[in-house]
């Protein structure tokens, strides 16, 4: 598939701006991109996935700001370069920090746009939420997916009011099969989705056969399955976590590099995103109705 946006577009990016996040220890920076051109731009804030920062995952976030988007992306704790390892006191509760990020950025996003000189041309009504693997669990808090604890209830609500719509890249499923390791240092990986309410797009790799849960690559569309509709799901047969390198080109973890399946990922979120933002959903009618006789190497999916 093509965008019908030019990806030609000049696109420009402001980093870093410091986000007032107090009690975090180390400060909050955003990364800001955005096309040079145009107005009324819909806003995504993204979510990396473990140890990245915010000059991660380019092939996403500048394919989005071509396409029309205000891309604006933190540096999490769990950055390599903040250094805080899996025996650190507080790796434990940097999950909660992960969302208390993008809570930060969503309700300083005036100030956010205005220091990228974004501030007349940003659509802050039209906001969404993206995220891959752990920023996935993290972006999907914020569309209403809640953490259960040790005994199974449910923990706190942190959806937030100015989120209308989201897209979760391999995010994993449910706690119940997790591996030892898994259990022992990510106990907050026991997702609960029956609350996760807001509009969000699924994306599943087919080969995501993840060394965290004994059940395979289905696990990472449970966020689509157990959560209440409408939701969409783009399942692509062949890929792995990385859905061919979402995070940079020949990075280190990335095991299924394909430039052409980062695009697809970029472009199948951009057009939902459109759609369910209420822009346009011209793209998105044309990609279902694609789905249905496409090669087999990607399939939509919705309810």
């Amino acid at each position: 598939m093509s965008s019908s946006h030019s990806l030609s577009q000049q696109i420009v990016s402001v980093k870093p701006i410091v986000v007032p996040s107090p009690g975090r220890g180390i400060d909050l920076q955003v990364k800001v991109t955005a096309p040079r051109s145009g107005r009324n731009l819909p806003v995504i804030v993204f979510s990396h996935g473990n140890a990245w920062s915010l000059d991660g995952y380019e092939p996403l976030v500048d394919r989005w700001a071509a396409a029309g988007f205000v891309v604006v992306q933190p540096t999490h704790l769990d950055s390599r370069r903040n250094a805080i390892a899996w025996d650190d006191p507080r790796f434990a509760t940097i999950w909660r920090v992960r969302i208390t990020d993008l809570h930060a950025i969503l309700d300083h996003l005036a100030d956010v746009l205005a220091q990228a000189g974004l501030e007349t041309r940003a659509d802050r009504e039209r906001t969404a939420v993206v995220g891959h693997s752990w920023g996935a669990q993290t972006a999907g808090a914020l569309l209403g997916a809640r953490v259960l604890d040790a005994e199974g209830v449910a923990g706190e609500d942190f959806s937030h009011s100015a989120v209308s719509a989201g897209a979760l890249i391999g995010a994993t499923g449910t706690g119940d099969t997790l591996t030892p390791f898994a259990a022992e240092n990510l106990p907050f990986m026991k997702p609960d989705f029956s609350t996760m309410t807001t509009p969000a797009l699924v994306v599943a790799g087919g080969k995501d056969d993840s060394q965290l849960s004994t059940r395979g690559p289905e696990w990472f569309t449970d966020a689509y399955h157990l959560s209440p509709a409408p939701k969409s799901l783009l399942s692509i047969t062949e890929a792995e976590h990385t859905m061919g390198g979402i995070a940079g080109e020949k990075v280190a973890e990335t095991t299924d590099e394909d430039p052409a399946r980062v695009a697809l990922t970029a472009d199948v979120i951009s057009a939902y995103l459109r759609a369910a933002l209420n822009l346009d959903d011209a793209e998105w009618t044309a990609l279902n109705n694609t789905a249905e006789g496409s090669d087999g190497t990607w399939s939509l999916a919705g309810k």
